[in-house]
């Protein structure tokens, strides 16, 4: 009988996000002279000079201006925590709106290069301030991993709890198993669909891969209606 195919915990991608700046555009307006062509006017050059002169003042101060912006930036927040504190904040909210981490998953986030690249420093003030319910942020990554692909529970709690997965704690993940919504019978009836797809198997092989630890993890009834399922 050949031996199980080896079912490692999926890869969680790095993700980050597009980092928008916003920069300072100085406008210089440009004067125009009219002349009138009369060689015994002599307003044309006074108005020349002091047009010239705007231009100058006006180029002159726009350095000033830009130069100001990184000293305001670089200001505490009222609160007293300095802006890279308060940014690293954002972002770890920002990131728990947009989808499912744990908080090992979201410090990750916050200090890696693929990431967000801030201090570890920065990143810990926001995972200690950041308002977050991990027991709900496994659950909804629970639901989204069986949207996503099929899952034995045992094979989810591992993907939860995995450093290459979500890295949830075992509390949390085990939370997360015991009150998602699923059919973990249709779970294994999609995963011995799959396996039919990807390769051909006896009964006795389908079986003992849905079931073997190191390949799908379901119950011995889950795997076998499965098998009865696909027609084996």
């Amino acid at each position: 009988m050949q031996a199980p195919i080896a079912q490692e915990p999926q890869k969680k991608k790095k993700r980050g996000f597009l980092k928008w700046g916003v920069g300072v555009v100085a406008v210089v307006g440009l004067f125009s002279i009219v002349t009138n062509n009369n060689d015994d006017d002599g307003t044309t050059t006074a108005e020349s000079a002091n047009s010239v002169d705007l231009v100058a003042e006006a180029e002159a101060e726009a350095p000033a201006a830009e130069a100001e912006a990184p000293a305001a930036e670089a200001a505490p927040a009222d609160d007293g925590v300095s802006t890279e504190f308060s940014n690293a904040l954002r972002s770890a909210e920002r990131y728990l709106d947009f989808s499912s981490f744990s908080y090992q998953g979201l410090y990750d986030q916050l200090t890696s290069e693929y990431g967000e690249g801030y201090t570890a420093e920065a990143a810990q003030y926001a995972m200690d301030t950041v308002e977050a319910d991990w027991n709900a942020e496994a659950l909804e990554s629970a639901e989204n991993y069986l949207e996503f692909s099929h899952f034995s529970y045992d094979g989810l709690y591992k993907q939860l709890t995995s450093e290459y997965g979500e890295n949830f704690t075992p509390e949390q993940a085990q939370y997360a198993v015991d009150t998602v919504d699923a059919d973990w019978n249709a779970e294994a009836v999609e995963a011995a669909e799959s396996y039919q797809e990807l390769m051909p198997m006896s009964g006795a092989e389908l079986l003992n891969q849905l079931t073997s630890e190191y390949g799908e993890g379901f119950t011995q009834e889950q795997a076998q209606q499965a098998v009865a399922a696909v027609g084996l």
